[in-house]
Parts: structure tokens; C-alpha cells; sequence
């Protein structure tokens, strides 16, 4: 996953929802339905594990059959005893009981229900982190222990990657340019792990580690199906077995119909899921909504790195709660300061007043004279087509062409609407340079600079470096 600790917003749905949605996954209803039929008979071994014996049982209440389904009853059962929906009463003799977290998912709220589905995640996640039990058998010794020197494994570089390949799919779902609720490829996701993002053409070598990969995670997706995290389309069996005896690794991976390759989206419950463990591991995951009932400086510090339909929507959701006239008002206040945030809270603020409507106006019209928002309000007085707006002076004209051009640079980096915008600038305004870098705005020189590295035509290009050293110059006098 990326390296930047802040990630786009994510839209979730609400708890009550989510919570139906935990109770009905596969693997916790049966850890549920398991720990209301364990009690003083069961047993277990012990590591918490239900004897082999009772497996045949346990299978029959979930009404599992086949090969693996004392497998499955046995997954289910280690779900039960790790979010406490069962009990070990007596370790020496076994014996177990319903546990005290079992009422939670008949009486508790949706995120109590919720954080015991988190709990079964993590048993989950960290059983799709282990060897499969194929590799486990050919590494025992003679003595029937597992030699665990043999297994080409590593318990944290395993968990890892999975980590990292989970967080790469809620990055991509959660992205304005990213599939969104759509399925994602098997192997454009492992590629995402693994292809450096310099390389022109994949290496044979680099297309066999994808195709490895790819393997692993068909094996480690199959088991977070039935948790709900994700929704699983598998790999096709038969390109399964054409991957075993494959001479060329790229003949494995063909884009005819990728979808015989694994598709694999976040559910909704799975991108709730992630979102808890991105907070826990310290990422700043921000959540559509959450900043509706805060103030209007959080509100514009908040969504000012958000994508413009995500800042749209959050910002609707924080109007509904208020009054318009007052909101205005406190959006306005909220936008002043010189600080290298400020163009950007301005921006922000814009975007927001032209969601409020009319009522706006006298908030508005009140800071026509403050230097900082004089300009944003004769613009939106403007769109909004009230009369009697004054004029802005020139002064005040440069200094907002300076703060737009720096909420962009913020907003945007160097974008190619930046660009145009720069061109059209440069173009519109004879004499620009010899005017701007006079203007008495803390970004000044850095808005300068950016235009002479973002204008196409070298000549102007001169001009605004040299602008911006002039208001270097001046600035530090």
C-alpha cells in the first residue's frame, strides 16, 4: 500500500446495516450456533480446540457435510472461543460454557455485534497467514512434528503481505479512480505487490513471482469469503492446473477473460473492516460523515485533502444540521489566517457557500472589507447574481489570483488544470509578474515559483522565476 499515512475517505454504510451483515456471514453464524449447543459434554483439547470426537457432532449441528466439514466446523468452533462467544470453563478438564460475549449478538447494539466480528476477522486473517495443511504434512519429521525449517515460510513477512495486499484493495475501492464497489483482477492485484512501478515490461522472473502470488491468494481469499470481508470470485481450476505445468510463467497470466483469474471485491462489512484495522495501524482512514456534528474549521481542515466529490458530500451532510445564515457565517470565520493551510480552507469554504443558497447572502456582504475574504465574497455575490457588488480594487484582485492559485497547488499539485490555469493567467494579465510579486500574501513567492515551473513557455517561465525571487527578497526584508 501507499506509504502516506492519510488515505481518501470511504463511504460506509450505516452500523445497524453493517451489523445484519456480520450476523449473516457464514463463519459467524456457525461459531454462534456452536457456542448455544456447547456445554457441560463438550470438550476440548488443550489448546481450546474441540476433541476429535466431537467434530462429527459439531458438523451435524451446522448442518455441514463432505470432506471438509469437520474442517470447517473445527474453523468455526476457533472463531467461537477467540471473540468469547464460548468459554473454557476448565482448561485441565476441558470442559467449556457459553460465553459472556454470546448475548451481545441477540442483545447487544450494532457495534457490539460489530466488534465481535472484528475479533472473528483477526482469527481469520491470522489463520490465512499459515501454511496450508499440504505444506504442513510434507514438513513433519519422523516423529510427526512439523520441521518447520523446511516450509518456505515466514510467519510476519506472510501477514504482511496480506496486509498489504488487503490495503491495496481498499485503496484502490476507495479511490475517485479506482473500480469503487466493482471487482478487482487477481493478478492486477498481485502485480500491485509485486511489479515495481518503474518497470516498462515484466521480467519472466517478476511474472512467476505475480503468478505464485496469485496462488496464495486464492488459497488466503477462499477463507476470508466466508467471514465476509471480501466477496470472491476463485481461480479457475483448470488455469490452476495449466499454472503447475507451465514452462513460460506469462502464458499463465493472459488478459482473454481475466476473470478466470480471481475477482475480488471489499464487501461492504469488509471496507468497515479494514477502515478498523487502517485506524489501528496508526493510518489516518477518514470515514464520510464523521465530521457533521464538528465546527466548521475542523470541517474545512478535514475534508481539505478530500477528492471534490467526497468534500461535496460531507459538507451536505454537515449543512443539513444547520441554520444557512449561521453556517455561513461560521464557514467564513472559519476560512480566515495566513497560514500555509489557509488558501485551501478558502476553497474549501467557496465550495461550501455555493451549496447554501441565498440565505447566505448578509454573511456575504458583511466581509466585503476584510482583506482576507473581500475577494471570495464579491465572487460568489457575484455568481450568485445579487446587485450592488462592489468592485474589487486591483490590489485585491492580485491578492486573490494568489490565493487560488495556491488552494490549486494544495488541492491539486501540479495538475493540468493548474497548468491552464497559469497559461490563462499569464496570458490574460499584461504585466502580471511586474505586478504580483508585490502582493502582500504569505505564498506569494511560492505561487510564483510554481507558475514559472508549470508555464510551457520558457520566456514567461523567466519571468515568474524572477518575480519570485523578488518576492523572496521582499519578504525577507
Amino acid at each position: 500500500m501507499s506509504d502516506s499515512s492519510s488515505l481518501p475517505p470511504v463511504r460506509l454504510h450505516p452500523e445497524a446495516e453493517l451489523a445484519r451483515d456480520a450476523l449473516s456471514t457464514p463463519l459467524l453464524s456457525r461459531a454462534a450456533r456452536l457456542a448455544r449447543w456447547a456445554g457441560p459434554d463438550t470438550r476440548v483439547d488443550a489448546g481450546g480446540e474441540l476433541v476429535d470426537e466431537q467434530l462429527p457432532a459439531a458438523a451435524e449441528v451446522l448442518a455441514l457435510t463432505g470432506d471438509d466439514a469437520a474442517a470447517h466446523a473445527g474453523e468455526a468452533w476457533r472463531v467461537a472461543v477467540d471473540t468469547g462467544l464460548v468459554e473454557i470453563v476448565d482448561e485441565e478438564a476441558g470442559t467449556v460454557a457459553p460465553g459472556e460475549d454470546l448475548p451481545l449478538l441477540t442483545e447487544g447494539s450494532p457495534h457490539d455485534v460489530l466488534a465481535v466480528w472484528l475479533g472473528a476477522l483477526e482469527t481469520v486473517l491470522a489463520d490465512a497467514s499459515v501454511p496450508d495443511l499440504e505444506d504442513l504434512v510434507d514438513a513433519m519429521d519422523e516423529g510427526g512434528e512439523v520441521d518447520f525449517s523446511q516450509l518456505d515460510w515466514n510467519p510476519e513477512a506472510e501477514a504482511e503481505f496480506l496486509d498489504g495486499v488487503l490495503g491495496n484493495l481498499y485503496l484502490l475501492t476507495v479511490s475517485d479512480d479506482g473500480p469503487g464497489d466493482g471487482p478487482v483482477p487477481l493478478p492486477a492485484l498481485a502485480a500491485s505487490m509485486i511489479v515495481p512501478s518503474d518497470m516498462g515490461e515484466p521480467t519472466n522472473d517478476v511474472l512467476e513471482q505475480v503468478s505464485d502470488a496469485m496462488m496464495r491468494l486464492d488459497d488466503q481469499f477462499r477463507l476470508l469469503d466466508p467471514v465476509g470481508l471480501v466477496e470472491y470470485q476463485p481461480v479457475d481450476e483448470a488455469l490452476m492446473a495449466d499454472a503447475e505445468s507451465a514452462e513460460d510463467p506469462a502464458a499463465v497470466i493472459d488478459d482473454t477473460d481475466v476473470s478466470r483469474y480471481g475477482m475480488v471485491r471489499l464487501t461492504p462489512l469488509g471496507l468497515y473492516g479494514m477502515r478498523a484495522r487502517l485506524l489501528e495501524a496508526g493510518f489516518e482512514a477518514p470515514a464520510v460523515g464523521e465530521l457533521a456534528d464538528k465546527g466548521a474549521d475542523a470541517l474545512l481542515a478535514g475534508t481539505a485533502t478530500f477528492p471534490q466529490a467526497a468534500a461535496q458530500t460531507e459538507t451536505e451532510q454537515w449543512l443539513t444540521r444547520r441554520e444557512p445564515l449561521a453556517a455561513a457565517r461560521e464557514l467564513l470565520a472559519a476560512a480566515r489566517g495566513a497560514d500555509a493551510g489557509a488558501p485551501l480552507r478558502r476553497l474549501r469554504c467557496q465550495q461550501a457557500l455555493s451549496l447554501v443558497g441565498a440565505e447566505a447572502e448578509p454573511a456575504l456582504r458583511e466581509v466585503l472589507d476584510d482583506p482576507e475574504l473581500g475577494g471570495l465574497a464579491r465572487v460568489w455575490l457575484s455568481e450568485a447574481g445579487f446587485p450592488d457588488v462592489p468592485a474589487p480594487s486591483q490590489d485585491l484582485v492580485f491578492w486573490l489570483t494568489v490565493d487560488t492559485v495556491a488552494a490549486q497547488l494544495a488541492a491539486e499539485g501540479n495538475s493540468d488544470e493548474l497548468r491552464a490555469l497559469v497559461q490563462g493567467l499569464a496570458a490574460q494579465h499584461s504585466g502580471f509578474f511586474a505586478a504580483a510579486w508585490r502582493v502582500d500574501h504569505p505564498a506569494t513567492a511560492d505561487v510564483l515559483e510554481a507558475m514559472g515551473r508549470l508555464h510551457p513557455d520558457k520566456k514567461v517561465a523567466k519571468e515568474a522565476r524572477k518575480a519570485a525571487f523578488k518576492a523572496r527578497s521582499q519578504q525577507g526584508g
